[in-house]
C-alpha cells in the first residue's frame, strides 16, 4: 500500500499561505505537478500514492477526476492571488496519467493555461506506461499541448519485468518511443531501474542498449529501492528474493554511465542523462534549483517560497474537500532558512552545475577538503569556485552530502 503522509502543522481550510511564502512570488520559476493516482495493477516495488480499481472504493472515479483536479487549479489561482505567474513547466505523473482519456489531460492543462498562462515554449510532460498509449492517443496528447512524454521502460528483460510486476512486454517501450516521435513529440524519456533481484550485468547492458536504440533524447536510471509495505519487500523478507546489493548497484551505475556516454548522452543530474541541453527535464530542474510549484491531486506535495504542504491521500477524501470548497491540504511546514540551505546543497550538488564554494557553511569546509582529496570533486571546477561531482563522487553522493550537512 502507499506510504504514509509526513507529520506537519495544520493547513488552513482556505489553503491560505503565510506571507513569507508569497514574498517574491513570480520572481522564481513556477510550475505545476498533476498527480493522477490510478493504475491498472500495483507494481511489486511501488509505494506511491496510487490505487487500482479494487483499492479505490466509493467516492472517486476516473470519470470525474479531471473536473476535480481543475477545481484545485482554480483554488491555486485564488490562493496565489493576482501575481503574474507564467507557468514554465507542467508534469503529469502517477500512477498512470494515460489511463485517463487524452482529452481529460488536455482539459486540465487548458485550465492551468486559462488561470495562470503557460509561458511560450513551456515544457509539458506526461508519464505513461508503454501499454497505456497507442498512436491515436499520443497524437491527441500532442494536439492538446503536450510536448514531452516519459515512458516507464524499467527493463528489456522479461524475467526482470516479472520480478518488478511490470506488465508490458519487452520491446513495447521502444515501439512507444517511435509512436511518440511520429506523433510529433520532440522530447521523449525512458525510465530504467537497475539492481532488481535476479538481474545480471548482461541483462542491464541489454536494457541500456535497447533504450539507446529506441532513440529517446533523455534516459533516467534509478537503483531499485525496497520500500517497506510493498510486495517486493515482503518477498525479500520471506527469503524468496535476495536484497539488492550496494556494490552491485554501483557497478550497474558505472555500466550505465559508460554506455550512455558512448551513445552521446551526458549526465546532468546523478540519475539522469540527456542527448542535449534542450533534452534535459526542465520540470525536474525546477525542483532541484529551488523553484515554486503547485501540486494538484491526492497526496501531492507543493512548495512555494519555503512553505511545503501535502494533500490528503485518498482520492475520495480529496474529491470531497474540493466539492465542499475546502483546500485538500492535509498539513504543511514552513522551512527555516537553515533548512532551505541544507536542501539546496543536497539538490544542487547532484547537478552537473554543482554548488558554489562560497555558499558552503564554514563548518562544512573540512568535509569539502576531504571530498576533494578523496577524488569526489572535480579539481578544475573547484579552482573555478564550484563543487562538481566526479564519477566517483556521483557513486558516493549520498554519503558526501551527509558528511557536508552533519
Amino acid at each position: 500500500m502507499p506510504s504514509t503522509l509526513p507529520d506537519g502543522d495544520p493547513a488552513p481550510p482556505s489553503g491560505e499561505l503565510p506571507a513569507s511564502a508569497l514574498r517574491g512570488l513570480g520572481e522564481r520559476p513556477f510550475g505545476f505537478y498533476v498527480h493522477v493516482p490510478f493504475c491498472v495493477t500495483r507494481c511489486g516495488y511501488c509505494d506511491f500514492n496510487t490505487y487500482t480499481a479494487a483499492e479505490l472504493g466509493p467516492g472517486a472515479s476516473h470519470r470525474d477526476y479531471a473536473d476535480i483536479a481543475i477545481e484545485e487549479v482554480r483554488l491555486a489561482r485564488r490562493v496565489l492571488g493576482t501575481a503574474e505567474l507564467p507557468v514554465e513547466t507542467v508534469f503529469f505523473g502517477g500512477g498512470t496519467p494515460t489511463l485517463l482519456p487524452a482529452r481529460d489531460l488536455a482539459r486540465i492543462l487548458k485550465a492551468i493555461d486559462e488561470e495562470f498562462g503557460l509561458r511560450p515554449g513551456a515544457e509539458v510532460t506526461t508519464e505513461a506506461n508503454p501499454e497505456s498509449v497507442d498512436p491515436a492517443y499520443l497524437a491527441e496528447l500532442r494536439a492538446g499541448g503536450f510536448n514531452r512524454v516519459s515512458f516507464g521502460m524499467q527493463s528489456a528483460s522479461e524475467h526482470v519485468l516479472k520480478v518488478l510486476d511490470r506488465h508490458h512486454t519487452p520491446g513495447r517501450a521502444a515501439q512507444a518511443v517511435h509512436e511518440a516521435r511520429t506523433a510529433g513529440f520532440e522530447h521523449v524519456n525512458l525510465d530504467l531501474i537497475y539492481s532488481t533481484p535476479g538481474e545480471s550485468d548482461d541483462d542491464w547492458r541489454a536494457s541500456l542498449e535497447a533504450a539507446i536504440a529506441a532513440g529517446p533524447d533523455h534516459v533516467s536510471a534509478y537503483s531499485l529501492i525496497v520500500e517497506e509495505g510493498t510486495r517486493l519487500a515482503a518477498r525479500i523478507r520471506r527469503g524468496e528474493l535476495p536484497m539488492p546489493d550496494d556494490d552491485v548497484a554501483a557497478d550497474r551505475y558505472l555500466i550505465a554511465d559508460e554506455l550512455l556516454a558512448k551513445a552521446g548522452y551526458a549526465w546532468y543530474e546523478v540519475s539522469n542523462w540527456a542527448a542535449s541541453e534542450a533534452g534535459r527535464c526542465r520540470h525536474n530542474l525546477l525542483y532541484w534549483t529551488g523553484g515554486d510549484w503547485w501540486a494538484v491531486g491526492p497526496g501531492a506535495h507543493s512548495h512555494v517560497g519555503g512553505t511545503r504542504w501535502w494533500n490528503v491521500k485518498h482520492p475520495a477524501a480529496y474529491a470531497q474537500r474540493l466539492a465542499q470548497g475546502v483546500s485538500p491540504a492535509h498539513a504543511r511546514e514552513v522551512l527555516e532558512d537553515a533548512d532551505r540551505e541544507v536542501e539546496r546543497l543536497m539538490l544542487e550538488l547532484r547537478l552537473i552545475t554543482g554548488f558554489p564554494l562560497g555558499d558552503v557553511a564554514p563548518g562544512a569546509r573540512p568535509a569539502v577538503a576531504r571530498a576533494l582529496g578523496d577524488g569526489l570533486l572535480e579539481p578544475e571546477a573547484f579552482k573555478a569556485g564550484r563543487m562538481v561531482l566526479t564519477l566517483r563522487g556521483r557513486l558516493l553522493a549520498d554519503a558526501l552530502i551527509r558528511d557536508l550537512t552533519l
